[in-house]
């Protein structure tokens, strides 16, 4: 005997003490579906069999209970549960859930389970129990239909009970996940036939007549790329072709072509046809006289075609949900009667608006989930996306259009409706010349939820990344306080690790090194670029205003941004950043990168000189004043020290020789920082150097090696050069010893001329390796003179050098992978016209991760 359950359930195993439940849970079962009311009374006793913990046990149970359906998965209850009162609340839980309960009945007698408690030293109680819960069992057990339960299990003897050999899973109707498409999703028809066939080949599916055979009405259709239809619903009603728009879709569905899910309307129109009393209106009259024309035999088609209708259907693995009015995220892949009302009519108000129709509760302002659900019911004049949701009724049967939503592409096709069949209660008015979208309007408002407190963030390349609700709070104070619109933050750049500490007796840091970490992980081509000493700057750039308005929600910002490593405005003068931006605006285009690229935007990574142009309160206050206030002490210092030496004073000599040292130091200090300076007073004194093309419409370009982009912004590079600086940069085999030795002398040839270094990446954008994973992006190998800077003028002292050379690179090539994936999937979020609390949710992190405590000299 096999037993079926449906897939997504909540399963009552009920029976008296001895009945055998616990037995036929783990033979039937796993381990962690079932949740016992014997094993909870364990937990918050230490005791099983203890009555007086029976309230904390159930609180218990009901709580894993809940939780365990929220999460959408099945589970076994294992108690008694003789009495109706005692299951009440567990259907009670299935419904809130959405899920069907199904109940297991062991009505084995009372012989049995008390022969079976005899043999348990732990179940030491009177025969009474038991005759007293199979009374109730009795009692109770004719009302299982009445309490909600969709399947009802009876085994009324051992023998039965040993019959059964599995239990079946079956999916629920809803579940077509593994159908992925490709699909085109049109909206609400109400019976406006030419429309529909007219799109339908617009979409390039081929209509053929063919022999009325019961189940194709007369018409065939199919497409050549194998593409299905999916109907959202309100077929009928309104419209002068009812009856044809039936035939259609009932054909195409029948041979496999298109999917449907009922309307509101054809909900109504079933009921009709079953002899139901129904008010004649809202079109109902004129589907009824048009029906009145056909045979009986297909009237009896349409009735049971309308009853097999599914609320809705989630398809592509869950990416996609298609419901005639919408549907919440809980609601989802899951059966109820709450779930069939919700798809059919939405949510609304409990008002009234001026034309006598109920206000419509907008669920898709408060949509959070992962899946896209596309949806009609209520016209629109423009079908607009919106936290992952689309209304596509736009009102054909009322004089504006039919449209499809192709998927996976997400591009909208419409046609025209051919005249007003019905005059609507509520005009459909044609779309005000609106500045933002839907969605940009709700963007405009953040939810500080969204990115405060302890955080998981999913990311495509390194899976979850925890954010510490500390780290969460500093980042909030920067971002309140300090950032840019946050429209225009769409990503922000990770910090880069040095390379492994140097063998080499006078070097802390070294090209081998660097070099070493990609080669001891496999890859065998790296690209080694000039590391520019200037402002980490992110770009954001458009074609004009008009695409900062419709595509970053930015109005009278002007044509882009230019923003630092933390969200910064780079620029405090406004008519310097316009001058700025206006330059790389004219060079994009200048280089046909705007068609080139097929994009009206782009956001680049760069770097900006002179450092002085930023740090100009650091210079003055830390590295100028120190290297003036040491140059001018030290000078006076030698100067006694070697008076003291011409007067006879030979035990200054050491002392000098040590002072001498440090002014050397402090000059080469000084020579470190002066080489990253210089007056800026217009846009051309600065120096911009591009190294990578992040992001433009419709991709990320993580899949584009460095070469690539290395060669896109030569081409940028070369149509302004008065203020573009093409990184120098050399392409090596790990497997070469000539090849790395290039890198090397080219490395010592640029730190010779005051360069601060390279940084060394793998060929590939995105590599990963076969032990640890996602490998560092770069890795930065810095100049000796850069890294007085860094570490202090008298860094390169070999007591200081040996010191530095037990710095521990963990923490920081962890803080840079993390980064790093964030980064990327914030980019990748943007390009997917994602939601911004979603991009933000990303951007967000990368900034949390920056209060994390990492050495600031790596």
């Amino acid at each position: 005997m096999e037993i079926n359950v449906p897939e997504l359930s909540l399963v009552l195993l009920v029976g008296a003490s001895g009945s055998g439940k616990s037995t036929f849970a783990r033979q039937h079962f796993a381990q962690y579906e079932v949740v016992s009311s014997d094993e909870c009374r364990a937990m918050v006793s230490n005791n099983e069999n203890s009555k007086d913990a029976t309230n904390d046990a159930f609180d218990l149970l009901y709580y894993m209970v809940g939780k365990r359906l929220k999460r959408g998965l099945l589970t076994v209850v294992d108690a008694t549960n003789v009495q109706a009162s005692s299951r009440k609340g567990l259907v009670a839980l299935a419904r809130e859930y959405h899920v069907l309960p199904v109940v297991i009945v062991l009505e084995l007698s009372q012989k049995v389970c008390e022969a079976r408690n005899r043999a348990r030293a732990d179940r030491d109680f009177g025969g009474h129990v038991v005759r007293q819960q199979l009374q109730q069992l009795k009692k109770s057990i004719k009302g299982l239909k009445r309490e909600g339960f969709r399947k009802i299990y009876r085994l009324k003897s051992p023998e039965e009970v040993a019959s059964v050999t599995s239990i079946g899973r079956e999916k629920l109707y809803n579940d077509k996940k593994h159908i992925s498409g490709p699909f085109d999703i049109i909206g609400d028809i109400h019976g406006c036939y030419d429309e529909t066939v007219e799109l339908l080949e617009k979409l390039g599916y081929q209509l053929e007549a063919t022999q009325d055979n019961g189940s194709n009405f007369g018409v065939e259709v199919s497409h050549p790329q194998n593409r299905q239809v999916i109907f959202l619903g309100d077929l009928v009603d309104r419209g002068p072709g009812s009856p044809a728009v039936l035939k259609l879709v009932m054909s195409m569905v029948n041979s496999g072509v298109a999917w449907c899910v009922p309307g509101n309307h054809d909900l109504k129109l079933h009921k009709k046809l079953k002899g139901k009393q129904v008010a004649i209106n809202h079109g109902l009259a004129e589907t009824l006289e048009q029906l009145a024309a056909e045979p009986p035999a297909f009237i009896a088609q349409v009735k049971e075609f309308l009853y097999g209708l599914v609320s809705h259907y989630v398809f592509d693995g869950g990416k996609l949900v298609v419901a005639h009015a919408g549907i919440k995220e809980e609601m989802q892949g899951r059966g109820s009667g709450v779930v069939r009302a919700f798809c059919l009519y939405g949510e609304t108000t409990g008002e009234i608006d001026e034309f006598g129709l109920p206000v419509r509760y907008h669920w898709a302002n408060e949509y959070r989930g992962n899946a896209k659900v596309v949806y009609g019911h209520t016209p629109v004049p423009e079908a607009e996306w919106l936290n992952k949701t689309i209304d596509i009724d736009t009102g054909c049967v009322f004089g504006g259009k039919l449209t499809a939503l192709r998927y996976p592409e997400e591009t909208l096709v419409s046609v025209a409706a051919k005249k007003v069949y019905s005059e609507p209660v509520r005009p459909l008015e044609p779309k005000k010349e609106e500045v933002l979208s839907h969605q940009q309007a709700y963007d405009d408002l953040l939810d500080i939820e969204d990115v405060t407190g302890k955080r998981i963030v999913q990311t495509r390349l390194r899976h979850n990344i925890t954010i510490q609700e500390e780290n969460s709070i500093s980042a909030l104070e920067v971002m309140s306080r300090f950032a840019i619109n946050p429209k225009w933050l769409i990503y922000l750049p990770p910090t880069m690790s040095p390379c492994a500490t140097s063998e080499l007796p006078n070097f802390l840091e070294h090209p081998q090194q660097a070099i070493n970490y990609y080669k001891s992980r496999g890859v065998e081509k790296i690209v080694c670029e000039e590391k520019h000493m200037g402002s980490r700057v992110v770009l954001v750039i458009c074609r004009d205003e008009s695409v900062a308005q419709s595509r970053f929600g930015v109005i009278n910002e002007g044509i882009g941004v230019a923003y630092t490593r933390t969200g910064r405005n780079f620029f405090t003068d406004k008519n310097l950043e316009e001058q700025f931006l206006l330059r790389v605006n004219q060079a994009l285009t200048k280089a046909n990168f705007w068609e080139a690229h097929q994009t009206n935007w782009v956001c680049l990574d760069t770097e900006l000189m002179p450092w002085s142009a930023k740090a100009q309160a650091l210079l003055q206050n830390q590295y100028a004043s120190v290297g003036a206030s040491a140059e001018n002490a030290l000078l006076e210092v030698n100067q006694v020290l070697q008076q003291a030496i011409d007067r006879g004073l030979t035990d200054a000599q050491d002392l000098l020789e040590k002072f001498a040292y440090k002014q050397t130091a402090i000059s080469k200090y000084q020579q470190a920082y002066r080489n990253y300076c210089w007056e800026v007073s217009s846009v051309e004194d600065y120096q911009l150097a591009p190294f990578h093309v992040l992001a433009t419409e419709g991709g990320v370009h993580t899949d584009k090696n460095h070469g690539w982009h290395m060669e896109q912004i030569s081409k940028v590079c070369a149509a302004d050069p008065q203020i573009f600086r093409a990184t120098p940069y050399q392409v090596i085999d790990t497997q070469n010893e000539a090849s790395v030795q290039t890198a090397i002398d080219w490395w010592m040839e640029l730190t010779a001329k005051g360069g601060e270094g390279m940084v060394v990446k793998p060929y590939d954008f995105v590599v990963y390796g076969s032990k640890e994973g996602l490998l560092q992006p770069a890795v930065k190998c810095r100049g000796s003179e850069y890294l007085r800077i860094i570490y202090g003028p008298e860094y390169d002292l070999p007591a200081n050098l040996q010191r530095l050379k037990n710095r521990a690179l963990g923490r920081k090539r962890s803080l840079a992978l993390r980064a790093f994936a964030l980064g990327v999937e914030a980019l990748e979020r943007f390009v997917r016209k994602e939601p911004l609390r979603r991009v933000h949710e990303s951007v967000f992190g990368v900034l949390a991760l920056e209060s994390e405590e990492v050495d600031p000299r790596l």
